[in-house]
């Protein structure tokens, strides 16, 4: 009852249409009912009673009265099937967009414990057996027990004892089309882990494309897909093995069902016994072909419903999913300037986790400063960073932007006043202004070109036939990793935040380049908070303090010189880049 409370919220302004495909089926599932009923009662059985005495007229006149009956039914099926698929398709795109909504109040700890290949299976292959669901419900559904109870019920009013017939067949039917759900339920729920695999698969080898052509791992792959492929065969074909029961079943009920009544009837019509005639033997040959055309429609959203539930179970774990970060009530809303402290700070990735990314960190950078984070992979330095804007909370201690925990922020508010180039730069497919508008939509054209001249964009993106109305490719895929990363750092001004965080994105430019864009973050942006993670020291070496990290510590802070003279691994490094040389290219 819960996930269909949950997942009836999307119906919202489709309601009316659901109700009146309701209504539509109920039209149906009468007129069809009482064809046979007039078909035997005024048709049948008078001419049998009346034989060559019999008018032409009064049989035009039920003719007449059947075809205009018949209309009506095919009237309120075809406009059944129009309401219904539009109420479907409508409740369809709602859970969609509430998955997708939700989805966006995620933290990055709420991602985690979902693949985004599994996000992806939901909002797809699971919402679409949902929807299927939902229209067999308001329209397969309501008709078939409509008719079945109708059909059982005129066959009892006319036939008598040969309604008996349906006292055995419904019963049969119905255990084994529990069985049969039971048995076949545990396949369908492995597959929809098994889909989750297989597009993890897919996504991982088209982002790694290159690399997989560039290892010759073409065949691997294939052999990788295969695998998950075939498993979900195996899953299917088990669970359609289990309910292709349903078909055999059917049989047996429907010629039992004919069988009884032809068998029983003839005898009884034929020696005027139990009042049965002609006409009533006719009635209920055709209420017992609709009663398991009924249980048959039945068995088939009996089926779609047991594939459908893992889905709905799947599709609601997004949908009550709690996100781990929210702005507080009253929150603030303004960010009063770019200073970061850092006091007794400790952070692990999972709340069951004993293993820290950092521990015991204290420290604080004034407004305005250009600070450098440096140290080994692993030692934490992306995780310090991502605090800041509470992408993650920190498990202990506190973090303050502008003399205020994070915490006390409205996160739109703070996000804002920080601005974050991450390590795997990502642009969207659209034109460079719509991309560099990311970081304000408002933007004028001169505010993106002055962003673009400070990240060391402009002279390449003026080499382009288009300039800032080239296209982008999904991916960013026909620009160099060296202008993704120019270009990323020039979305990030554009939203001009109080903080300005570089993880390690200028990696794939080359020095000069590099020293270009400090210089003019120096000059042009003196105001705004700088904090650069970089592998090279020349990176950092003219920062207002540089921090080294180490095993999830502050191994030292201060400045070039007096890292120089204090700090080991600050020394190490620096004497390995300036003795080993530093020849990074643009890619």
């Amino acid at each position: 009852m819960k996930v269909i409370k949950l997942l009836s919220k999307a119906v919202r302004e489709y309601k009316k249409t659901s109700v009146l495909t309701l209504i539509l089926m109920v039209g149906e599932a009468v007129i069809e009912s009482l064809i046979p009923y007039i078909t035997a009662t005024y048709l049948i059985n008078k001419i049998q009673r009346e034989g060559t005495n019999l008018k032409i007229g009064d049989i035009l006149l039920v003719g007449a009265l059947l075809v205009v009956m018949a209309l009506g039914s095919l009237t309120c099926g075809g406009l059944a099937g129009f309401t219904s698929a539009k109420a479907s398709s409508g409740f369809a795109k709602n859970l969609r967009h509430d998955i997708f909504s939700k989805i966006q109040t995620f933290s990055f700890s709420n991602i985690d414990r979902f693949s985004s290949s599994s996000l992806v299976t939901r909002m797809t292959t699971d919402v679409s057996n949902v929807q299927m669901s939902y229209m067999m419900i308001i329209r397969t559904a309501v008709r078939s027990p409509l008719m079945l109870i109708f059909s059982v019920t005129m066959a009892a009013t006319m036939g008598g004892m040969l309604a008996a017939t349906f006292v055995v067949v419904i019963p049969v039917l119905a255990v084994g089309l529990i069985i049969v759900g039971k048995k076949a339920m545990p396949a369908f729920h492995r597959v929809f882990r098994r889909y989750d695999k297989l597009n993890e698969s897919i996504e991982e080898n088209v982002r790694a494309m290159r690399v997989v052509k560039g290892f010759s791992r073409e065949e691997y792959e294939k052999e990788k897909f295969g695998r998950e492929a075939d498993s979900i065969k195996d899953d299917f074909t088990k669970a359609e093995r289990i309910v292709a029961v349903n078909t055999p079943l059917m049989n047996f009920c429907m010629y039992f069902n004919m069988a009884f009544i032809l068998l029983l009837g003839s005898y009884l019509a034929i020696n005027g016994k139990g009042g049965v005639n002609i006409g009533h033997l006719s009635a209920l040959l055709t209420y017992g072909m609709q009663v398991l055309m009924s249980l048959m429609m039945l068995s088939m959203i009996y089926v779609i419903l047991t594939i459908s539930a893992e889905s709905a179970k799947r599709i609601c774990e997004v949908l009550e999913e709690t996100p781990d970060l929210s702005s507080p009530d009253n929150a603030v809303k303004e960010v009063r300037d770019g200073s970061v402290t850092f006091e007794d700070v400790s952070f692990k990735y999972s709340k069951e986790g004993k293993l820290y990314a950092l521990s015991d960190v204290d420290i604080s950078i004034e407004s305005g400063m250009t600070v450098g984070i440096l140290g080994g992979t692993g030692s934490g330095k992306s995780s310090l960073v991502q605090l800041i804007p509470r992408l993650y909370d920190a498990t202990e201690g506190v973090v303050r932007v502008g003399g205020v925990d994070v915490k006390d922020y409205d996160l739109d508010a703070l996000r804002g006043a920080v601005s974050m180039v991450l390590q795997k730069n990502l642009l969207f497919s659209g034109t460079i202004k719509e991309n560099l508008r990311w970081g304000n939509e408002d933007a004028t054209d001169e505010e993106l070109v002055e962003a673009c001249r400070l990240a060391q964009a402009d002279e390449f993106i003026r080499s382009f036939p288009d300039g800032y109305d080239t296209y982008i490719e999904q991916g960013g895929t026909n620009v160099s990793g060296g202008q993704k990363q120019r270009l990323c750092i020039a979305r990030a001004l554009v939203g001009k935040p109080k903080i300005l965080i570089l993880d390690d994105s200028t990696s794939a430019v080359d020095t000069k380049t590099d020293a270009l864009i400090r210089k003019g973050f120096k000059e042009f942006i003196p105001d705004i908070t700088k904090i650069i993670i970089a592998q090279r020291v020349a990176s950092v070496q003219d920062a207002d303090l540089i921090i080294v990290m180490d095993k999830g510590g502050v191994a030292d802070a201060g400045r070039h010189d007096e890292l120089m003279q204090r700090s080991e691994i600050y020394r190490e490094v620096y004497t390995q880049q300036t003795m080993g040389g530093d020849f990074d290219e643009e890619n």
